[in-house]
């Protein structure tokens, strides 16, 4: 989440935010390697994501969100529309933990709210996703 919300506050290249991201962290190898894919594969997509929730979740308009909680969405949309291997109870439990550690007083609940709209549509969104981002 640190990693994706420097990318947004700066015109920094995304590898070398990764490197100083992982080079300063005591996360386990695989922990690193997890989030090193978080990262790499939420980046290039945000665009996506971000329509993606403007779509489904009209009331919340994305350029209103704050970073944080605008990744903090963005990540659980990846883990449960992309990723598929985060049961999607667990991705909007992760991100509100995250919400509460990270975020402003009122994103834990902001970001239930949206996630839980998100959820709602998960088939929809799955697919819409996958015809937005997979090759012709």
């Amino acid at each position: 989440m640190q990693a994706l919300y420097e990318l947004d506050m700066t015109n920094h290249k995304v590898g070398d935010v990764i490197s100083t991201s992982l080079s300063t962290s005591n996360l386990s190898e695989e922990l690193k390697d997890f989030s090193q894919r978080i990262v790499s594969e939420i980046y290039p997509i945000r665009d996506t994501l971000d329509e993606i929730i403007e779509e489904h979740a009209p009331e919340w308009p994305v350029d209103q969100i704050s970073s944080i909680d605008k990744n903090l969405i963005r990540i659980a949309l990846w883990e449960f529309a992309i990723f598929c291997e985060t049961p999607l109870k667990v991705a909007i439990n992760e991100s509100i933990e995250l919400a509460k550690e990270y975020g402003s007083d009122s994103s834990p609940r902001f970001i239930n709210g949206v996630l839980g709209s998100l959820a709602s549509k998960e088939n929809e969104i799955k697919t819409t996703i996958n015809m937005r981002i997979s090759p012709i």
